[in-house]
C-alpha cells in the first residue's frame, strides 16, 4: 500500500474529513472481481496520485461498516483488479 493509501485508511478509520467529494460514495462491484455482496455493501475512497490533476486511478474499497471494517481493497488500476489490505 503506498504511503498515500495508508493515509487514506487513518482518514476512513476516523471517519473524515475526506479530500475528494466523492469519497464514501456506494462502489456497485460490476466488474464482480470482488466477493458479491448487496448493493450498497462496498464504497470507494481516492487515494492521491502525486502529480495527478484529477483523482487518478488509486482507490481503496470498504465492505460493510465503514469504521469498524477489515474489508479494505486496494486498485492501483481504477478497478481491473484488487489487492487486499492486511493490517
Amino acid at each position: 500500500l503506498p504511503r498515500e493509501g495508508k493515509q487514506t485508511v487513518v482518514l476512513i478509520k476516523q471517519g473524515g474529513p475526506f479530500p475528494y467529494a466523492k469519497d464514501g460514495i456506494v462502489f456497485g462491484n460490476y466488474e464482480v472481481i470482488l466477493p458479491k455482496q448487496r448493493r450498497g455493501y462496498y464504497h470507494e475512497f481516492t487515494v492521491p496520485t502525486p502529480g495527478a490533476r484529477t483523482r487518478g486511478a488509486r482507490r481503496i474499497i470498504i465492505g460493510g461498516e465503514l469504521i469498524l471494517s477489515k474489508e479494505r481493497y486496494y486498485t492501483a488500476d481504477h478497478y481491473a483488479s484488487f489487492k487486499r489490505i492486511q493490517e
